[in-house]
């Protein structure tokens, strides 16, 4: 997520320097060949403003589908963080207070669990856009994805007894079992007296949600953007930006007709077809650069950091002294 105001001019050109280039070319091809008298590649100019219609309706659908998805897994991770809170202090306060080891023992297989689905929601989808190379070099020059600097398994050593670490480490779908393991955990308190009958209710009812806002997460992670929209979208970018320029070549020649810029203004057909070309390209990749909200973009949910602040709002509630510091935002990126 960024963090600051906008980004900046140089971070968009870094990030979108080799598609301008190419689009630049595309431009300079067909004007240079009608400059040398190839006048005959021009086409009209009709047809292709009823195709950039077409493309920024297609365009404007997929980035209102991009604002959808990434804006639903703001919200399941906001859910996340309230249901977080409150399962903390009905616990704590339903299990002894402050000093309990298993009101601790809970509270860890919790951080665990946040940690496990962080992790699971990083794992790369064939669909995502991560490996592309101007992604890449972004990541490369601006920030780190945490979950694909260590590993699963040592984050949760942190969290887990040895016994419990095996188990989890055998699983799956290591979240849903760190839940499974909490309401195992409390029906066994509630069997045993510790916890009556509404308490039991009011925590179970935490862990639902949690195993809720998990599916919900879950299904953005495991279920793409439907790829006909976005193949047709990426094939209506590639023709317009192609007939752009042959489209405008007649345009431009007849500007300088009769002046002292005569069969010189059909070179403004270069910058121009470039900026449109350039307009339509940038909003295209905007919008698949969120589409997919836990890939590790610069433009992700910070799950890594809202996991964080659970832990540190959860340990505080119990007077831990030595809280885990705050993840701050890296050149004003933050995951």
């Amino acid at each position: 997520m960024h963090t600051g105001k906008r980004y900046r001019p140089l971070e968009f050109f870094r990030w979108t320097y080799r598609g301008t280039f190419w689009l630049v070319l595309v431009a300079i091809v067909p004007t240079t060949l009608y400059a040398q008298g190839f006048t005959f590649i021009s086409i009209p100019w009709q047809p292709i403003a009823t195709l950039g219609t077409a493309l920024s309706f297609i365009v404007g659908f997929k980035n209102n589908a991009s604002y959808g998805r990434i804006w639903e897994a703001r919200q399941i991770y906001g859910g996340i963080i309230n249901d977080s809170r409150s399962f903390g202090y009905t616990l704590r306060d339903a299990l002894g207070g402050k000093e309990s080891d298993l009101v601790k023992t809970i509270f860890n297989r919790h951080f665990a669990w946040l940690t496990a689905l962080r992790f699971q929601l990083r794992e790369p989808r064939s669909w995502e856009n991560m490996k592309r190379v101007t992604n890449v070099e972004f990541q490369n020059n601006n920030y780190q994805v945490p979950e694909w600097q260590s590993h699963v398994e040592e984050e949760l050593k942190n969290y887990l007894s040895t016994e419990e670490l095996k188990y989890i480490l055998l699983k799956k779908n290591r979240a849903t079992q760190l839940t499974a393991l909490q309401s195992e955990t409390l029906a066994k308190l509630k069997k045993e007296g510790t916890i009556n009958d509404y308490e039991w209710t009011q925590l179970q009812n935490c862990l639902a949600k949690f195993t809720d806002n998990q599916g919900r997460a879950e299904r953005i992670k495991n279920f793409p953007y439907p790829r006909n929209f976005a193949s047709v979208a990426t094939y209506l970018m590639f023709v317009f930006v192609v007939l752009l320029p042959f489209g405008l070549l007649k345009e431009f020649d007849k500007i300088g007709e009769g002046t002292v810029l005569e069969n010189f203004t059909i070179w403004f057909n270069i910058p121009v077809c470039g900026i449109v070309a350039w307009v339509f390209y940038v909003l295209e990749e905007i919008g698949e650069s969120a589409v997919n909200p836990f890939e590790g973009s610069a433009n992700d949910v910070p799950i890594t950091q809202i996991s964080r602040t659970i832990e540190i709002d959860m340990r505080d509630m119990l007077d831990e002294d030595n809280l885990p510091g705050a993840i701050v935002a890296q050149n004003n990126l933050v995951l």
